[in-house]
């Protein structure tokens, strides 16, 4: 005679002493599947927080071998995936995974799910890799300040890097790990960017530096560079040079400008770099920093402009640049420029001729003056009579114009985002110099966009600026927080094809989607 025992969870069922494993196993998929197909839950008892584990104490589901095969443990893996995130009574969030508490029922689960979460880990918020398969994994290395007291290895990587200067070095066979960097030692700042090509004519930011080193200090009544500013220009080559040894570059150009081209010790400076940092500084003559400031400032002249004025106010020198865009425009700026001159003066030489720390009317007049007979030795023909004010404008790019930019806009802190391309009309950098010349050398430092640093420095600035505006009045002026760095990423990657490349790299992966589509 048949017994039946009553399941309190699947109802009657045969009770034969004989039946098979897999009789019983077919027996309850079948089952499963009849209650997918009606749409109704395998046992309406069971609470669906536990994501299908009876936690009843007299349920026989506990420790029985066959109801916990391996199929069953998949599929209360998937279900459990599959409630949205909710978290069962015995179960704790482990970092970004959940695992049960208890080992049983669960090991191999919380195993896979343990691995899975590994393999996330090694990638950034937006499911980028954080470090590129190809890139080898350089050795501990610091940034900033910190690295002047660990750069012994420094030199050697970086004369590595030196010795490659102006060629080509492998990246990869997809090209993309290309990066580019460009460094400034300037009269008043060391500057360096490394920067990716991404759409044509643009760039994206790897790493950036930028330190106040005062280079040109006591440069115009010594002729030399003293011992304390070519100390505070090496400590940052050094920082430069431990950036540039755990990256691979694949062209990079450093270059020196005033300070060095005027100092009578300049050569001896630059070879005493090289020794301590390893980086090898090319002296550039002011006409290539001229054109330079114009290709690293093109993405902001419209095309509407026929006729730009652009100008570089650093901290020895002063480079304007005449610009005539007709109707074929040139994908570089630079071919466009009809005149240009380099004025022996910057902010740094002039706040030491007059005295930057307290500035009067009369000092800031005679600034002024001192560069006005600069330009009268500059032979230009006017442009604000030959075209329409809305096609002619200004465009500064130094310190000078951000700084006024800063003001205008009365930020917190500096912001290059909101300063970069900002449109400035003439009566707007009027009263932005009358407010400067109203303040004092504390209430100067005191601003946010200033500074200590550059306070005896920004009104020398003004001076230049103003007799700029003389020489080519204009209705508005665009302020530019770029110039010599991002000049030469950009005619390095035009002359390297580096956008050309990327354009081929991009239709070779669109049509291997399409093939595998």
């Amino acid at each position: 005679m048949d017994k039946t025992v009553i399941d309190p969870g699947n109802g009657p069922k045969p009770s034969e002493p004989g039946a098979s494993t897999v009789e019983k196993g077919s027996a309850k998929r079948s089952r499963r599947g009849k209650s997918r197909r009606n749409g109704k839950p395998r046992d309406a008892n069971v609470s669906p927080q536990l994501h299908g584990v009876d936690s009843r104490p007299d349920s026989p589901s506990k420790g029985d071998p066959e109801r916990d095969s391996a199929p069953k443990k998949r599929k209360r893996r998937r279900r459990s995936r599959g409630q949205g995130g909710a978290q069962s009574p015995n179960e704790t969030v482990v970092g970004r995974e959940t695992a049960p508490e208890q080992p049983a029922n669960g090991a191999p689960a919380q195993a896979k799910r343990k691995n899975r979460g590994g393999k996330r880990s090694h990638r950034g918020p937006q499911g980028r890799p954080l470090v590129p398969s190809h890139a080898p994994k350089p050795a501990a290395r610091q940034n900033g300040p910190a690295a002047a007291q660990h750069s012994s290895a420094a030199p050697e990587q970086a004369r590595l890097l030196a010795r490659t200067q102006g060629h080509y070095r492998d990246s990869g066979s997809d090209g993309s790990a290309d990066m580019y960097a460009a460094l400034d030692l300037g009269t008043n700042n060391c500057r360096l960017l490394i920067a990716q090509p991404t759409r044509p004519g643009q760039f994206r930011v790897v790493d950036a530096f930028s330190r106040i080193v005062r280079l040109g200090e006591g440069l115009v009544s010594t002729g030399r560079l003293s011992d304390d500013a070519m100390d505070r220009a090496v400590e940052a080559l050094r920082v430069c040079a431990a950036k540039l040894s755990g990256r691979s570059i694949r062209r990079m150009r450093l270059i020196a400008t005033e300070a060095c081209r005027a100092a009578s010790n300049g050569e001896e400076f630059l070879a005493r770099v090289t020794r301590e940092t390893g980086l090898d500084l090319e002296i550039i003559s002011r006409e290539t920093e001229a054109r330079l400031a114009v290709s690293g400032c093109s993405s902001l002249v419209g095309r509407e402009a026929r006729s730009v004025v652009l100008f570089d106010i650093g901290g020895g020198s002063s480079e304007i640049a005449v610009i005539r865009v007709g109707e074929n425009r040139s994908n570089r700026l630079a071919n466009h420029i009809t005149h240009w001159t380099s004025l022996p003066v910057g902010v740094v030489t002039l706040s030491e001729r007059h005295g930057g720390r307290d500035v009067t009317p009369q000092v800031f007049a005679a600034m002024v003056s001192e560069v006005e007979g600069l330009l009268d030795a500059f032979h230009c023909p006017p442009l604000a009579q030959e075209a329409p004010h809305e096609d002619f404008h200004l465009i500064g790019t130094s310190g000078t114009v951000t700084t006024l930019a800063g003001v205008h806009l009365d930020l917190p802190r500096y912001d290059r985002r909101k300063v970069d391309g900002l449109w400035l009309s003439d009566a707007e950098v009027t009263a932005m110099q009358d407010k400067l010349l109203a303040w004092d050398f504390a209430g100067r430092a005191a601003n946010a966009c200033i500074g200590p640093d550059r306070a005896d420095l920004v009104l020398a600035g003004c001076a230049i600026l103003e007799a700029i505006r003389r020489r080519w009045p204009s209705q508005r002026m665009r302020v530019a927080d770029r110039g010599l760095r991002e000049g030469l990423l950009t005619d390095m990657m035009a002359d390297d094809g580096a956008w050309r490349r990327n354009r081929i790299r991009r239709a070779q992966m669109q049509g291997k989607t399409e093939r595998k589509g």
